[in-house]
């Protein structure tokens, strides 16, 4: 990598989750959460949930719900939405919700929002036609003033307005919100999921936080980094790039047949990974994430495109030596998040996560010139 942020690059989590829709339901939740215990107990330093509400595949309906059941068997980890799709819910509610989370969570809480990116939850929640980027920042303006208001609510809005003022009894409560624990509130994610993406200058302005999405090709994720600095920048801001979080999809194995084998095989679960996104973006009109020119035609995106430009797996020697040549791409960053998969093969899965946090993270970061702290072992049997 080019210039190395002064402290270790950290690891960290992130799943949308995305699973068969003929498993049983129960045992992709009792998996997904078992992944997150087990990046706590090999040190990952954050862990991402997404949300969906109408997709069969895509299964966390709600991620605060899920990172509550999380709570008591975490220690360390800082637990994230990832994200919160804001124009799907009443911005009071999300604000109550995360508040309690950073509370039970007692300040390990990030909070990651997003407009939000499937047509079907669109349509459901009536905003297929709608500004859904102004309902957005119109959420988090409000989200973000009830965390800082003392009394009653009273903010009108275009698209949604709120008020307590004809009910609120200050005195015993009645009226009032709940605060986050951190003060003033949890730290602000965005995930931006589009080359030259507008939601990285909105967030530089507001002084929050990127999360960069492993479906873009490299080129695109170095343009998240470059916006956001330049909008920093332009506010009389130095942007730190210990703060920017990269998301990528990997695998690793001792031996590099296996590697290949569950990246890329028949039955990879990263197949079925991109298989499904690689085609609901593509009907969604944005294959342009995909390309390294407008002029690519749509038909050569396929799966095996996709898994060869998307994919790093190998041993942990091979995996290091990927991420340090799309370190060199994209610029120094702070924490990479390694994606999770369906678990295809739990024994390898769980290996997977375990080699990337004992072997490649501290020999790129040994790469990079800085000192990381070891890491322990741990049982990769969760739960």
């Amino acid at each position: 990598m080019t210039t190395a942020p002064a402290a270790p690059m950290e690891l960290g989590y992130f799943t949308m989750p995305l699973h068969p829709p003929e498993r049983d339901y129960a045992q992709t939740l009792r998996e997904d959460r078992e992944a997150i215990i087990l990046a706590d107990r090999l040190g990952y330093t954050e862990a991402y949930v997404g949300e969906h509400v109408t997709d069969t595949a895509e299964t966390v309906t709600d991620c605060v719900a899920f990172l509550c059941s999380l709570v008591s068997d975490t220690k360390q980890i800082r637990l994230g939405t990832g994200t919160v799709n804001l124009p799907n819910s009443h911005p009071a509610h999300v604000a109550a919700k995360v508040a309690m989370l950073d509370n039970l969570l007692e300040g390990r809480c990030n909070f990651g929002v997003s407009p939000g990116g499937l047509a079907s939850d669109w349509e459901m929640f009536g905003t297929l036609k709608s500004d859904r980027r102004a309902m957005f920042q119109e959420a988090m303006d409000h989200i973000l003033a009830i965390w800082a208001a003392d009394g009653p609510i009273d903010r009108p809005g275009e698209h949604w307005s709120l008020s307590t003022t004809k009910t609120a009894i200050p005195n015993i409560g009645q009226g009032l919100m709940v605060k986050p624990f951190q003060k003033p509130h949890p730290p602000v994610m965005v995930t931006a999921a589009e080359p030259y993406s507008k939601s990285v200058v909105n967030a530089a302005h507001h002084g929050w936080h990127i999360i960069s999405a492993n479906f873009l090709l490299p080129e695109w994720v170095r343009s998240h980094w470059d916006a956001y600095a330049e909008a920093c920048a332009s506010d009389g801001r130095t942007a730190d790039p210990a703060q920017w979080r990269v998301a990528r999809s990997i695998f690793v194995a001792e031996d590099a047949d296996v590697a290949r084998e569950y990246a890329f095989g028949a039955q990879s679960p990263y197949r079925f990974y991109y298989d499904q996104l690689g085609f609901k973006l593509i009907k969604a009109g944005r294959a342009n994430l995909f390309k390294h020119d407008d002029a690519q035609p749509d038909d050569t995106i396929t799966t095996d495109y996709l898994l060869d430009e998307l994919v790093i797996a190998g041993t942990p020697e091979q995996v290091a030596d990927q991420l340090q040549a799309f370190g060199e791409t994209v610029g120094p960053f702070g924490t990479l998040l390694y994606c999770g998969m369906d678990l295809v093969d739990p024994v390898l899965g769980r290996q997977s996560m375990a080699l990337m946090a004992q072997r490649v993270m501290p020999e790129l970061n040994r790469r990079l010139g800085t000192d990381a702290p070891a890491v322990a072992a741990a049982s990769v049997t969760a739960g």
